[in-house]
């Protein structure tokens, strides 16, 4: 008979996760980009790293088999764990919810977060994020969910380095600006691709995102992300060429703005001095 995963013990093995998968008949599946965490040492590191304790309020999006999820539960924090493949649902209620943990069947990128989380707590995201929608998510919860205040994610390096990038790295580009507009984020950790089942293909970082008190600039944040998705859409190009048909000689001078420069140069602050000048018809 195969072996039970006990109730009582908090961390998943390699073996454990490779037993539960196979009881319940199931693969990791590749169109949901998923990747288990099977090691316990990453596991309780990524906790450490995330600061939770019995005070804290979590969210994980795709807890999987529920390798990390267990090691939250494990802190005595409130743990709600959002899980999109149906066909997981059963092993999470024999891994996690019997530690308290309440697991929500949902689309991260469709879900009523009002719903799953209470507007009257702060919470934290810790999530080993699937690496195809990874940014999408991150972002989208920027934009609409302000009880969020600080996330860890795993994702890919490339997409770490890039939410994670200041002006003038070479991976600074849209995502960057538009996080910096409400958050400030950096590399966390480096995770090998040994600790998972499977193994991805890419390396893999722990980002830490800490969401500001108020966005960094109060201008229009849609007509600011126009201007910089125009300026990255050919960003080899000096600013006067890639916006010839948005910006004006004049509102280049009137917010600071050396027209001569590439999009990476620019800061989210300058981005939004230019937009001022354009809204303002400067």
């Amino acid at each position: 008979m195969p072996r039970k995963v006990r109730s009582d013990r908090m961390t998943l093995t390699r073996r454990d996760i490779t037993e539960l998968l196979a009881r319940h008949g199931l693969e990791p599946s590749r169109a949901l980009g998923q990747n288990f965490l099977a090691d316990p040492n990453t596991v309780r590191r990524i906790v450490r790293l995330a600061c939770i304790d019995a005070s804290s309020n979590v969210v994980e999006i795709g807890p999987g088999v529920g390798s990390l999820t267990t090691e939250l539960a494990a802190t005595g924090a409130n743990v709600v764990a959002v899980e999109l493949d149906r066909h997981l649902l059963p092993v999470l209620a024999e891994t996690v919810e019997p530690l308290g943990v309440r697991v929500v069947h949902g689309d991260a990128l469709e879900i009523d977060w009002g719903e799953v989380l209470s507007a009257d707590k702060q919470w934290h995201l810790v999530a080993n994020l699937p690496y195809n929608v990874a940014t999408t998510i991150v972002l989208d919860l920027l934009d609409d969910v302000p009880q969020i205040e600080t996330m860890l994610v795993m994702v890919q390096r490339e997409v770490g380095e890039r939410l994670a990038a200041s002006a003038g790295d070479g991976a600074y580009g849209i995502p960057s600006v538009k996080l910096s507009l409400w958050a400030t984020a950096s590399i966390a950790a480096r995770i090998p691709a040994t600790v998972f089942i499977p193994q991805p293909r890419v390396e893999s970082v722990m980002v830490r995102i800490e969401r500001r008190s108020a966005p960094v600039v109060s201008v229009d944040h849609d007509s600011l992300m126009d201007i910089v998705r125009t300026a990255f859409g050919q960003r080899r190009k000096m600013l006067r060429r890639s916006l010839s048909s948005k910006v004006t000689t004049e509102q280049f001078e009137a917010a600071g703005i050396d027209p001569s420069e590439r999009p990476e140069r620019l800061d989210v602050v300058q981005w939004g001095a230019l937009t001022a000048a354009v809204l303002a018809g400067a």
